[in-house]
């Protein structure tokens, strides 16, 4: 079984390869971090939120999802997600996550992403944020395909993902 763990904040192309690369290797298990967390301005979509851009995505394809609570201790991190995401080897692009699963004698592949600064979640949630201030569908769209996978570009904009960005950031002036 292998393992991507990640916030999916939102769930951008990065995940997207990554999920892709272990589907290729077997079954997978999707764990979303910080399950507890939403509507602020790191984790704006709740867990149940991120699932469904998850199994969207997914169109049928079978993946096992599971969430799990940040407990902000990373030396006990994967003690404790491991009890929760079971026995496998994760797959993951983040040479910090890679190291932390190895040193806690959990088999680890670390996946070379092209791209991956442009596909950091910040960034992908910085970009969107943005987009929040423009009343153009279209313009919004276009921007978010460049690092969003369509159907989650389709559910933001059907679910006013986008405007939970602007209203976790008041200070941000509405343009357009």
């Amino acid at each position: 079984m292998y393992v991507i763990l990640g916030r999916f904040q939102p769930f951008h192309k990065g995940h997207q390869f990554l999920i892709e690369k272990a589907l290729e290797m077997g079954d997978v298990t999707i764990a979303i971090g910080s399950s507890q967390e939403s509507w602020t301005q790191s984790n704006p979509w709740s867990v149940e939120e991120r699932e469904y851009m998850i199994r969207e995505w997914l169109d049928g394809r079978s993946a096992k999802i599971v969430h799990i609570d940040d407990i902000n201790d990373p030396p006990n991190w994967v003690k404790h997600a491991r009890v929760i995401h079971g026995e496998g080897t994760l797959v993951t692009s983040d040479l910090g996550t890679h190291n932390l699963y190895l040193q806690s004698d959990y088999p680890s592949i670390l996946v070379e992403l092209s791209n991956r600064k442009n596909l950091e979640g910040w960034r992908v949630r910085t970009t969107l944020k943005m987009l929040s201030t423009i009343n153009d569908i279209e313009a919004q769209r276009s921007v978010m395909i460049e690092s969003i996978p369509e159907k989650v570009v389709d559910w933001l904009l059907e679910n006013d993902g986008l405007y939970r960005l602007y209203s976790i950031s008041k200070s941000i002036e509405h343009a357009g």
